[in-house]
Formats: structure tokens, sequence, C-alpha cells
């Protein structure tokens, strides 16, 4: 198993951990009514999805 020989300091740690960020999420606009939604997801706005309605809104809720 691989050991390290020497210890990593600090700022070689906290560099490392740097890259763990968080991302906006993306949201795209729905087609039918121009709401942002999750990318691959039904509108929770109208409830249609790749161009054609899905779910009942009223009833979903």
């Amino acid at each position: 198993m691989a050991v390290p020989k020497r210890k990593h300091s600090k700022a070689r740690t906290n560099t490392r951990r740097s890259q763990w960020k968080i991302k906006a999420v993306g949201t795209h606009s729905c087609p039918q009514c121009h709401e942002q939604k999750l990318p691959h997801r039904v509108c929770r706005n109208c409830g249609s999805y790749n161009g054609r309605k899905v779910v009942d809104v009223s009833v979903a809720e």
C-alpha cells in the first residue's frame, strides 16, 4: 500500500481543497410558459415536458 514519505503542508492541502466549490444550478426556460426550470425535468409551473403536457399541475398540488 502506498504511504506518503513526508507530511503535506497546510498550504498544499488547502490548495487541493480549493477546487471543492459549489456551482450554481443551471436552469433553462420552459418553452411553453417561459418559467425557469431544471433541465430534463417536468416544468412545475405548467406541467409540460418535451413540448407536451405530462402532469396536471392543479392535481399535483
